[in-house]
């Protein structure tokens, strides 16, 4: 039966159960999951670890009663993202409720100033931010306070702040994060644009107002020339828009205007906002979305952290089927398979070995011959010449207590480049029985993963 893929929620859950283990493991019971870290698989796959981890995940949670602390952070951001839409709907009625006078006059680029102008502001913004890949450009103020108001308060350890902490880390940063932020930005200005509207509409249907604009710096011409530029759009949506004779009638200080003048700027008004504002919105908003669920949909485990490395040798054990080499050629039975407990650091049977500037004491598996050791540019050259006419599984074997340097991740991209074997990579130690240093081994493994070598390639020796 194929294993389903885990959702994002899910990947976050495993995430704030990782970040929870690193401080509170020794508060937490495992009694729930002691069972399930004692199977063992033929073959590494990332739908079944990570399926395996949300089932570790969802025991840890059910069985040390953490459901509150996991689930209260998409809480808080969604009251927080509520407070933020709120904000928005007051602030775009403040707008327009600036732009009418006593007079009962509306002054046209003033309420096109204050409801448009910061919008298409934000909008730069964020598109110089998601073109740049600046994320404090791309998500907004309101929306960069939404996400950071209830994730970073000062607070000692608890359950409740580490799930909050790797929630955070998950959903608001990275390209979920920009996305997710990407979304609440057009929510509010979308929100902001539509209140305004919304109030300007209900002001023109309650009480009859004359239409005015002025200019103090600005040249005459300047604000009619920019009336027929806004309103080309809307009339070929069938929109009426005001004529020269109207715009003149409109300057402030002019006579009292007729029903076809106000008519006129009135609809002028809800179409630049319409066709200017909430559209473009709407647009971004649904694009945003989209973006959101895709990235959701590629978002990894990073599988190379320590805390992943050790969950996967305790719940992906390898599954040895050892054979008989040499067979009796009188038996005529079949072989009968072997399968023996499960063990970590499987060798392949039959691998080819190579050695990267390893010294004599370092000790190699007993099952495995190394057949050239990396010491210069010339055994360099030679051990690619050989890995080209290999067949079967390749090792390279390192020194597991050196730190691992740009040289060595070099000659490792260079031999996985000239071999068709499938490569593992083995850190090897002068006394296998001494351990290597949890900071030492990660580094290895962070020099696998920028070399494309799967973390359950990785032995350690």
């Amino acid at each position: 039966m194929p294993v389903k893929k885990n959702s994002f929620a899910e990947q976050v859950r495993v995430e704030q159960v990782r970040v929870i283990e690193s401080v509170k493991s020794e508060e937490l019971s495992y009694a729930g999951v002691a069972d399930s870290e004692s199977q063992a698989m033929a073959d590494f796959k990332y739908t079944d670890f990570t399926q395996r981890l949300n089932t570790r995940a969802h025991t840890l949670i059910r069985d040390n009663r953490l459901e509150e602390a996991i689930e209260k952070p998409g809480r808080q951001f969604k009251r927080a993202s509520q407070v933020c839409l709120i904000v928005a709907a007051i602030l775009g009625c403040l707008a327009a409720g600036n732009a009418v006078s006593a007079l009962h006059t509306l002054n046209i680029y003033w309420l096109l100033s204050v409801l448009l102008g910061f919008h298409v502001l934000s909008l730069i913004l964020w598109l110089t931010g998601i073109t740049l890949n600046v994320q404090g450009l791309s998500s907004g103020v309101a929306a960069q306070l939404a996400g950071w108001w209830p994730f970073r308060k000062k607070e000692k350890d608890t359950a409740e702040s580490l799930a909050r902490l790797a929630w955070w880390e998950s959903c608001l940063t990275g390209a979920v994060g920009k996305w997710r932020i990407s979304v609440l930005t057009h929510q509010f200005w979308l929100t902001y644009l539509a209140a305004g509207l919304l109030l300007l509409v209900l002001l023109m249907l309650a009480k009859q107002y004359n239409f005015i604009w002025g200019t103090t710096l600005l040249p005459e011409h300047s604000l009619p020339r920019l009336t027929e530029s806004l309103g080309k759009p809307l009339t070929l949506i069938g929109l009426e828009i005001p004529d020269s004779r109207q715009i003149a009638a409109s300057r402030m200080g002019a006579i009292k205007q007729d029903a076809e003048t106000r008519s006129a700027w009135a609809q002028f008004l809800i179409g630049v906002l319409l066709i200017y504002g909430l559209l473009p919105r709407l647009l971004l908003l649904a694009f945003s979305v989209f973006m959101l669920k895709w990235s959701e949909r590629r978002f990894r485990l990073d599988l190379y952290l320590p805390y992943y490395i050790n969950l996967r040798q305790r719940l992906m054990a390898r599954k040895d089927s050892p054979k008989i080499i040499d067979a009796d050629p009188l038996a005529n039975k079949k072989q009968a398979e072997v399968i023996y407990a499960p063990a970590n650091n499987a060798i392949p049977d039959g691998a080819h070995a190579v050695g990267i500037e390893l010294d004599d004491k370092i000790i190699w598996p007993d099952s495995v011959t190394c057949r050239l050791n990396i010491i210069d540019q010339q055994s360099h050259e030679d051990a690619v010449q050989l890995v080209k006419s290999l067949n079967g599984s390749l090792l390279i074997g390192v020194a597991a207590y050196r730190l691992p340097d740009r040289g060595v991740q070099r000659i490792v991209m260079d031999l996985l480049a000239a071999t068709k074997c499938n490569s593992w990579l083995v850190l090897l130690n002068k006394n296998p029985a001494v351990s290597v240093a949890g900071s030492r081994e990660q580094a290895w493994f962070r020099l696998a993963q920028a070399c494309k070598i799967p973390a359950e390639q990785v032995i350690t020796q």
